[in-house]
């Protein structure tokens, strides 16, 4: 004995139209909280000069990560 409602021309219970709108509640905040794929943060492109250059810049961005990641620990 449940109250029935009349919905696109049929009768539905009043239960499943509380498990829908639930199910609907929590399916759409979980879509919306779970996020999408972490992309690897890349900077602006190098413009080395020559390869020495370039390998020199990427050897100091390492190493100086590197000295962030040992402060903030």
């Amino acid at each position: 004995m449940v109250a029935q409602y009349t919905v696109a021309g049929r009768q539905v219970g009043s239960h499943i139209l509380a498990m829908a709108t639930l199910g609907t509640t929590f399916g759409l905040a979980f879509l919306a909280t779970a996020g999408g794929k972490k992309s690897t943060a890349q900077g602006p492109p190098i413009n080395a000069g020559s390869s020495d250059e370039e390998g020199f810049i990427k050897e100091f961005l390492k190493n100086a990560e590197a000295e962030e990641k040992k402060v903030k620990h």
